[in-house]
């Protein structure tokens, strides 16, 4: 069974979806579509911008989300897979792509999600941190035990764990994982603590769009990032779409159940190849690809 996956943030870089937009009439005709519901032309920091531009979680987020759905709507009708599944901002793209949301309604909220994260990032100072060596019961222990915000945000891999939360709990909680033999333990270069509670402001000002937003049933499951399930019901899609905010991303989980339901081969959609290497960690007989090539 083929499984069709979608990276978060992270994953963009300038240059993104420029060979696309060259290269197809029908894929320039979507950035077009994407320049005029956001407003200003994103297609000209995705394929000339600087680094920097890019990286702000305003641009970032639907950049990747435009690069990602679009690649799987240029496959028409051979775009059919088992199951999707998104990491993190993924998931929206996982939701165009099984006919759960249209491309604008998606592109829409994910503007709105970014937007609303990166005012509640304004609020209180936060940060996340790569925690790469230990269990994942040793990183939840940690961050328990540590008096202050900081919780486990991202089960990338087993081995790969990222936390989220204050910038001083995550910087004492970084000094602990290293003394419980983390190989490393590194804050990372982001504007904030996203899938933490230091994101509930943003929550609650995604639910309302979300709320009045149509979901269609999916053409195929979708395992969401917070149950790490098949969820094929649009009410608990919106429901878990809302919670995912400030709860973790179960990556690791989310693979393996794939797995257990039928999947062999997982492609990704979208720029880089982030997640086929964690898939590959996750479990090395699964057979990985780029849409890009």
């Amino acid at each position: 069974m083929k499984a069709a996956v979608f990276p978060g943030q992270g994953a963009q870089f300038v240059g993104m979806g420029k060979e696309l937009y060259e290269q197809s009439a029908l894929a320039k005709s979507y950035f077009e579509e994407a320049n005029e519901i956001l407003g200003f032309r994103i297609t000209d920091v995705m394929f000339e911008g600087d680094a920097e531009a890019l990286k702000q979680t305003e641009v970032t987020q639907p950049a990747i989300f435009i690069h990602s759905v679009i690649e799987a709507l240029l496959n028409g009708d051979s775009f059919n897979p088992s199951m999707v599944a998104g990491h993190s901002l993924g998931e929206f793209s996982a939701l165009v792509a099984a006919g759960v949301l249209t491309f604008k309604d998606g592109l829409k909220l994910v503007a709105q999600r970014a937007q609303a994260m990166q005012e509640a990032c304004g609020l209180q100072r936060g940060t996340m941190a790569a925690v790469l060596g230990l269990e994942d019961a040793v990183v939840e222990k940690v961050c328990d035990s540590i008096d202050g915000v900081v919780v486990a945000a991202n089960y990338n891999c087993p081995g790969q764990l990222v936390i989220s939360g204050t910038y001083e709990a995550v910087e004492i909680a970084c000094e602990k994982m290293k003394e419980a033999g983390a190989k490393r333990a590194l804050i990372l270069p982001v504007g904030g603590a996203f899938h933490s509670p230091l994101m509930a402001p943003a929550k609650e000002a995604l639910a309302s769009a979300i709320e009045a937003t149509t979901f269609s049933s999916p053409k195929c499951p979708i395992y969401q990032n917070v149950s790490a399930t098949a969820v094929s019901d649009s009410e608990l899609i919106k429901d878990q779409l809302i919670a995912q905010l400030t709860a973790p991303v179960k990556w690791t989980q989310s693979v393996q159940k794939m797995i257990e339901g039928g999947a062999t081969s997982f492609t990704e959609y979208g720029p880089g190849k982030v997640l086929q290497g964690l898939i590959k960690k996750i479990d090395r007989s699964a057979e990985v690809a780029s849409a890009s090539e």
